[in-house]
């Protein structure tokens, strides 16, 4: 069980503190402050197994009692010695400072579950992060953000199982190129959102691999987050748009607390912002996450064969959501719109909504490696 972070590295606080709030371009690309009139993540739990959770001044507030499955920990998994399982964090739930300081989450008051089963700088073990994900649904998180893959085991399909079975939404890092070449375990599970990655200007990351198990895409290069010691890091990876995909789903967790985790991943796919060929293809997934989308629009639920998209009051269905950040001039969509299962919304028109998200007979064996 290989880390999906690729390249990162750490600032020290002096140089970031003051300014990781500007560097933080995904936070503009994604619209977020308009996101937060709706929602901030009230009430919801996400579960980080990776390498613990240091207790950073930006995050500390929100971060739980967890648990270690590798020994040598805190004994609780706030502790990190490798900064990459503190970085999933930030970008999830990160509250910053006051006077508007220090880094900021998807998610700012939603609150880390923090297991260490990663140890640092080294391959996991599957059935460490099946016990992980078993301590997960026993502590009731509502989500699981995993930002790892390779290897399989039955014990871990089975915690995956019994999670997805526990109305859990669960993300998963797709892999890195160069050393992945497919979409990883268990990111190629079904039901299981794979995350892959688009860069500052929309496009794919040329980090991120590509597949028929590829849900959405979200920012993932040049992600600035939270890091051991009070710094902050730099990570280019799928590992960082999965924890923005989790914080995502936090925010729709609390903002529609009754919403099965199906549905979650199903505002996702049906608001993100289309790239690529028309509807869903391997590189982009149903298209970048649209949090403004997902947060508001009038999306009707899976099993409907058919009913009519509608964007909330006042807006428009052909505009609403992520954007590229505002000093760049290149769109982060070439096609906008309501975007569902394969099939562009558009006001008016008619959805087909299917009740299975991936078209599974296209789908690779699940990989086995690492």
């Amino acid at each position: 069980m290989s880390l999906a972070h690729g390249k990162a590295a750490q600032e020290p606080k002096p140089q970031g503190a003051d300014q990781v709030r500007g560097d933080q371009w995904h936070l503009n690309f994604l619209n977020l402050a308009k996101a937060h009139q709706e929602t901030q993540g009230e009430g919801i739990i996400v579960a980080v197994p990776d390498t613990g959770v240091d207790l950073h001044p930006d995050l500390r507030a929100n971060v739980l009692a967890g648990i270690d499955i590798i020994p040598g920990g805190s004994g609780d998994g706030r502790q990190d010695r490798d900064s990459h399982g503190t970085g999933m964090a930030g970008l999830i739930a990160a509250h910053g400072q006051r006077s508007g300081a220090g880094a900021i989450g998807i998610a700012p008051k939603a609150k880390i579950l923090p297991i260490y089963d990663s140890p640092p700088g080294g391959d996991g073990n599957p059935d460490a992060l099946a016990q992980g994900i078993e301590f997960a649904i026993s502590q009731n998180v509502d989500i699981i953000s995993i930002s790892s893959g390779g290897a399989s085991s039955p014990r871990l399909t089975q915690a995956l199982q019994t999670a997805l079975a526990s109305d859990i939404f669960v993300a998963a890092a797709g892999g890195n190129r160069p050393e992945d070449d497919q979409v990883g375990f268990p990111a190629s599970m079904n039901q299981v959102v794979a995350v892959g990655g688009v860069d500052r200007n929309g496009a794919l990351a040329a980090v991120s691999v590509i597949g028929p198990e590829i849900d959405v895409v979200a920012p993932a290069v040049d992600i600035y987050s939270t890091s051991i010691d009070g710094k902050y890091r730099k990570g280019t990876g799928t590992s960082d748009a999965t924890a923005i995909v989790a914080g995502a789903a936090a925010l729709i967790r609390s903002k529609y607390p009754y919403l099965p985790a199906r549905e979650v991943a199903h505002r996702l796919t049906a608001t993100a912002v289309d790239k690529g060929p028309p509807g869903r293809d391997d590189e982009y997934g149903y298209g970048v996450i649209d949090i403004v989308a997902a947060l508001t629009a009038d999306v009707p639920p899976l099993g409907f064969e058919s009913a009519t998209a509608s964007a909330p009051a006042g807006g428009d269905p052909s505009t609403t959501g992520a954007a590229a950040p505002s000093d760049d001039d290149s769109s982060a969509a070439t096609v906008r719109g309501l975007v569902t299962l394969g099939v562009i919304v558009a006001a008016g028109t008619t959805w087909a909504v299917l009740a299975r998200r991936r078209r599974r007979g296209d789908d690779p064996p699940p990989r086995i490696s690492h």
